[in-house]
Parts: C-alpha cells; sequence; structure tokens
C-alpha cells in the first residue's frame, strides 16, 4: 500500500487532538513553527494539513488571527435524481423543504450571450451562437449553498414564454418543465462532478475560503431526440454540503 502523503498524516494528528479535546471548539491553534517542529514536518505540510481541515469544516481560518477549532456544522444534503423534477415547481426548493430549511435563490440572466469555446463544444452549437445565460446563487435558510451558471442556445427558446428561465409564467420551475412547454421532452442528463479549489470570485460568493475545496458539476440536459438543451457549472462547497445521487432502477 502506498505511504500516507506527509499532510493528510499531519491532518490525522489534528483531527485527533481535536476529538481528545487537546483543543476544543473556539480555541487556537499554536503556530505552524511549533506543530512542525512537534510532528517532524515542515511548515508547508502543516499547512496544506490545515487547508484540508479548513476544506472539510474542522478549523477555521481568521485573517491576521490564527487557525482555531470551529464550531461543527450540520452539512447540507444535495440530491442529484431526475426523480425530483416535478410538474410547476423547483427542484432545489423541494430538496430544501425535505430537509426542513427554507430554499430560494437569486438569479441574473443575460439573452444573446455568444458560447465561449467549452460551453458551445457541450451544447453542439458553433462559437459564438447566442445563448441566453443565467448565474444562480441557491440559498438555504438565507445562507448560500450553490451557484451555478446555465447556457441555453437562444435559437431554441426564442420567442417563446421561457425564453428567461426566471421571467414569465414559467419562472423557475427547472430546465425540463420549461422545455415541456414548449414540446421539448428532457429524457436525460449527464453530470461530472470532480473536486476542485474555489475561485477568489466563488468563495466570496458562498462565503468560504478563498482556494477552499468544492465540488464543481458540468451538466447537461439532453432531449429524446439526443439535442443538448442546456448546459451548467455547478459549484458546491464541500466542507458544508454533501452530494447524494439518486439513481432510479427498472421502468
Amino acid at each position: 500500500m502506498p505511504e500516507q502523503p506527509p499532510y493528510l498524516r499531519i491532518a490525522d494528528v489534528l483531527r485527533q487532538r481535536i476529538a481528545e479535546h487537546d483543543w476544543n471548539v473556539g480555541d487556537r491553534l499554536p503556530s505552524r513553527t511549533q506543530i512542525a517542529e512537534e510532528c517532524g514536518v515542515g511548515e508547508n505540510v502543516v499547512r496544506r494539513a490545515q487547508e484540508l481541515l479548513i476544506s472539510q469544516g474542522v478549523l477555521e481560518g481568521r485573517a491576521g488571527s490564527g487557525t482555531y477549532v470551529a464550531e461543527p456544522r450540520q452539512r447540507v444534503r444535495v440530491v442529484r435524481s431526475s426523480a425530483r423534477e416535478q410538474p410547476g415547481s423547483s427542484p432545489f426548493r423541494a430538496d430544501m423543504q425535505a430537509l426542513g430549511r427554507q430554499g430560494n435563490w437569486e438569479s441574473r440572466t443575460e439573452a444573446k450571450v455568444p458560447a465561449p469555446v467549452e460551453i458551445a463544444a457541450r451544447l453542439g452549437i458553433p462559437v459564438g451562437e447566442l445563448c441566453v445565460r443565467t448565474v444562480y446563487e441557491f440559498l438555504a435558510d438565507g445562507r448560500p449553498v450553490q451557484l451555478s451558471t446555465s447556457w441555453e442556445p437562444y435559437e431554441l427558446t426564442a420567442g417563446t414564454l421561457v425564453v428567461l428561465p426566471e421571467g414569465g409564467p414559467h419562472a423557475g420551475v427547472g430546465v425540463v418543465n420549461r422545455m415541456a412547454v414548449i414540446g421539448i421532452t428532457v429524457s436525460h442528463a449527464v453530470e461530472q462532478p470532480e473536486p476542485r479549489q474555489a475561485t477568489a470570485e466563488e468563495a466570496s460568493f458562498l462565503g468560504i475560503q478563498k482556494a477552499a475545496l468544492v465540488t464543481h458539476i458540468r451538466r447537461t440536459y439532453y432531449s429524446d431526440q439526443g439535442q443538448p438543451v442546456e448546459t451548467a457549472d455547478i459549484v458546491i462547497p464541500a466542507a458544508s454540503c454533501e452530494i447524494v445521487y439518486e439513481i432510479p432502477v427498472g421502468r
């Protein structure tokens, strides 16, 4: 078995000391220099271990002050499932209601935005073709838990009541329900999740540290004709949210 990387070993040591109440919630940890000397490693190893524990919500970094034991937080469960698409309702709001939380979101929509290279490839359209772009900030009990940037081909919905995802009589009901209004049946979605560090802008929106661990999901909805009808980049903070996939079986 490969040897555990040093920073993971130190993270385990710090986690164990917290579990044994050497440090309690709100306590300031010793300096990185002191921890490094005690553990026989370099300060960079301690820094990486602390950054990992901060991303997991175990520690909290305070600018100009140091690193502290964080207050335990209940993670928000984010369910990814086609079964959550209910007529006339938002999948996110339904998920939050099931958890006893108030789910809401803020959004900004721009019509006729030229598709960048990656988005064009995901939607199967020429680079620069016009799209409707909507940026979402999803909230649970008023706190941001998810970001999403959605792209739809403008030509697909232009001149219809659903051209603006958050405007008109079908606002806020989700891609599947909106597309059904104009006779498009969404048959499936493809999601590609990967871990990465948050950008400065994402960290600011989500209220997390810059470079904290997030899950980036690239999602694309397809019609029953195999046509991509929407693609989105979804960003979820790892420390405060857990992602669960529900996979339907049978017919």
